[in-house]
């Protein structure tokens, strides 16, 4: 087992944002699965805790309750290679509820804030020129979903 793994906890929809999750990414799966007993506290059957991979990256998630929430001050950042992998992921994790926040956040519907953002944003913001690089902030800064294209133009001056 890996030294340390994000764990998530859910107010009862945890078997739902597994399996979400591992639906979106690639090289996922639902690894293991504890489901409550009689003794409860969570209603005889349902989810306990799930061990799960995304991307090959182990988590795990508990149904604890309504005492617990998400915040946005923790956010899960995927790195994705192009337009259209920010395009993919971007519209299966607002579905359904999620809601666009900005400069390439996102919160899903169970409350989990997600960074969808492409490898050309960080080049751009890291180009040796200066001004390159504060164009392309600037367009990045009126975003919510990353537009590759939009910021490249900005970054050109255009």
């Amino acid at each position: 087992m890996q030294k340390i793994t994000a764990f998530l906890t859910f107010d009862g929809d945890a078997e739902e944002a597994v399996a979400l999750y591992t639906s979106i990414f690639p090289d996922s799966r639902i690894v293991s699965e504890r489901r409550y007993g009689p003794a409860g506290p969570g209603p005889e059957g349902s989810l306990m805790t799930a061990t799960f991979e995304l991307c090959g990256q182990p988590f795990m998630a508990l149904n604890g309750g309504s005492s617990f929430s998400f915040s946005e001050g923790i956010s899960l950042f995927v790195d994705c290679e192009d337009q259209a992998e920010v395009d993919r992921y971007w519209d299966a994790l607002t579905a359904d509820g999620g809601r666009e926040s900005m400069c390439g956040w996102l919160v899903d519907r169970f409350g989990v804030s997600w960074q969808i953002i492409p490898r050309a944003l960080g080049d751009l913001l890291g180009d040796p020129d200066p001004e390159r690089a504060g164009r392309a902030m600037s367009a990045m800064l009126e975003m919510q979903k990353i537009d590759v294209a939009t910021l490249e133009r900005a970054a050109a001056g255009g």
